[in-house]
């Protein structure tokens, strides 16, 4: 609860709720109270002790906070309420909608000084903007979260850290993505602060960053990291929605502590539902290992589960990026016309802004399987468009394998100039210092 107001605002706070009750000064004063102490108080010339305040709140009927802050009663309870209730709406995948009642919720929790109410606001709001592609958004409203946050333990502050990595590295900043999400990894693990849900979140987010670095090791192991831990999130959606129905019940007698527990637990259940998506990607990352070890079948199994649980999860970006994975299979399995029909179908999701590095592999899977069907020209586009957005993600390994496909095609058509040029860039792409060199790996968690 934030400070108590002034005694001149309090002391006019409980002369109007006096009045309105029609109640004398001796009334609300005794037995504990004189009627001179109420004048005094009322006047705004003595600062009431928390005891005199709660006797005077239990005399008019309202709740202390309503006296001591001015906050109505069960403010809060209510704020908590709506939140689930938008947590709602965006696990529905109805992201605008549930934008809209997240941006009504962090003005009232301000207005009444709310921190951890404003903070849940602003994390949804960071939620939907990730959703809908507006990462500079997103960035912003995870950035204020830990704002909010900074005086609370680092699992408190997790989510939001996570949320600002995501950002980051859908944007194409992956080292930095890298640094953020496994100086928390290592902080948690290293500190004895082994908390489940935080590991899960942590581990999972990171898979994406590490696989587009090259670092296939640390992602593999960052994902039976996520999936260990992954049972105790399991499917919430129908417990939660018996919480929400409970709370609601509760607020409306007047029982407000049960309400609040009941809430507590449904919000939970909500945050757990949007793990769907990195469970996803933990199963992305399995059919990428499977697919490295030429187990194409499996390979092609794991990307189709993660495939459909994204588009349940209606995670637009996130289902583009493994349709990507997805498609890659598929065409070494010798199904290039499926995975053409794939990559076109989700090119319009990518920018150079959003997901660049899985719309460079599209772009790169395309050209190959034009060059397949002898299409030159259709081939060489699609290098070229991967190029220019790897060297802007600064996928190092990634740019060295696209500049080899580019110049083996300018080899084939007899420019050999062109070639060369290509190749060159490649040799340098793949011995620039430091480009996917990471640290010492983080702390693990005591499975």
């Amino acid at each position: 609860m934030r400070e108590r107001d002034d005694p001149e605002v309090i002391g006019r706070r409980v002369q109007r709720l006096r009045n309105q009750q029609g109640l004398t000064q001796r009334q609300l004063a005794e037995p504990a109270y004189t009627p001179a102490y109420i004048s005094t108080l009322e006047a705004g010339r003595v600062r009431a002790s928390d005891e005199a305040l709660r006797h005077i709140a239990g005399r008019l009927g309202v709740a202390f906070e309503e006296l001591a802050v001015g906050r109505p009663a069960h403010l809060a309870t209510g704020l908590r309420l709506r939140l689930t209730e938008a947590q709602r709406v965006l696990a529905d995948g109805r992201a605008e909608e549930a934008a809209a009642q997240y941006s009504l919720l962090r003005a009232e929790a301000e207005a009444h000084a709310l921190k951890h109410e404003h903070a849940a606001a602003l994390l949804g709001l960071g939620e939907c903007a990730l959703e809908t592609g507006r990462l500079t958004t997103a960035r912003e409203c995870f950035e204020q979260a830990e704002e909010r946050l900074a005086d609370e333990t680092l699992p408190v502050r997790v989510p939001a850290l996570r949320g600002r990595a995501v950002a980051h590295y859908l944007a194409g900043e992956l080292r930095y993505a890298v640094y953020l999400l496994e100086t928390a990894l290592d902080e948690l693990n290293r500190g004895g602060l082994h908390d489940p849900d935080a590991l899960l979140l942590l581990y999972a987010s990171i898979i994406g960053p590490y696989m587009d670095m090259g670092a296939h090791a640390r992602a593999a192991q960052a994902a039976e990291f996520a999936l260990a831990l992954a049972p105790q999130a399991g499917d919430p959606a129908l417990i939660a929605r018996m919480h929400r129905s409970v709370a609601r019940t509760l607020l409306a007698e007047g029982r407000a502590d049960e309400a609040d527990a009941s809430l507590a637990k449904a919000a939970e259940l909500y945050r757990r539902l949007s793990l769907r998506t990195e469970l996803a990607n933990c199963h992305w990352m399995r059919g990428y290992v499977c697919a490295q070890n030429g187990e194409l079948e499996r390979a092609e199994d794991e990307l189709r589960q993660a495939h459909t649980m994204l588009s349940e999860t209606r995670a637009a970006l996130y289902r583009s990026q493994a349709a990507v994975e997805l498609a890659d299979v598929l065409h070494r399995r010798g199904k290039s016309e499926e995975a053409a029909e794939l990559l076109e179908e989700v090119l319009g999701d990518f920018s150079s802004e959003r997901g660049a590095v899985h719309a460079a592999g599209a772009h790169r899977l395309l050209g190959i399987i034009a060059e397949d069907a002898r299409d030159t020209e259709a081939a060489e586009e699609h290098y070229v468009r991967a190029l220019s957005l790897l060297e802007r993600a600064g996928a190092a390994g990634d740019l060295a394998d696209l500049c080899r496909l580019l110049g083996d095609l300018f080899r084939r058509t007899g420019r050999v100039e062109a070639a060369l040029d290509a190749y060159r860039t490649g040799l340098g792409h793949r011995t620039a210092p430091g480009t996917t060199t990471l640290g010492p790996a983080p702390a693990q968690p005591p499975l």
